[in-house]
């Protein structure tokens, strides 16, 4: 049965992918969620949660943005799924990971000042099963690596 699981930023999703022998789809929900640059797709989220339905069976695991829309969307769908993020008080670690990997200032800076505001919405989130991430701790951690 195929894990779907939505993984905040800068928790190890490329980094799992590659180092698991799970067989793991990364879904990347811009690729869905806008039409052309700076054009929403109207069809959004309803076009991706009908590709993570399409994924289901295929992978073990799905890898999908944590963002409100998809959350919400999964919960109406009644499609059950993994919720990892980290615990409030690693907003620097979670800042130095964004800029360890290259993330734009632009986005260290948007998650800096959301970070409060979008770490309560998902300890908020009803429908799905948390798992909170301590320092140091990656979404790797949770499952197998390859040996």
């Amino acid at each position: 049965m195929t894990q779907v699981i939505l993984a905040f930023p800068g928790t190890g999703k490329t980094y799992f992918q590659q180092h698991t022998p799970l067989r793991v789809l990364d879904s990347d929900s811009s690729k869905f969620s806008w039409s052309s640059e700076g054009v929403r797709n109207p069809d959004f989220p309803g076009n991706y949660v009908a590709h993570i339905r399409e994924s289901m069976g295929i992978a073990d695991i799905v890898l999908v943005s944590s963002h409100a829309p998809v959350r919400d969307a999964l919960v109406r769908e009644g499609i059950p799924y993994t919720l990892v993020f980290p615990y409030r008080n690693l907003k620097d670690e979670y800042i130095e990971r964004f800029r360890q990997r290259g993330s734009s200032e632009a986005f260290v800076d948007q998650v800096a000042k959301n970070w409060d505001g979008w770490i309560s919405e998902l300890e908020q989130q009803v429908g799905c099963t948390p798992v909170r991430l301590s320092a140091g701790q990656y979404l790797s951690d949770l499952f197998p690596q390859k040996t």
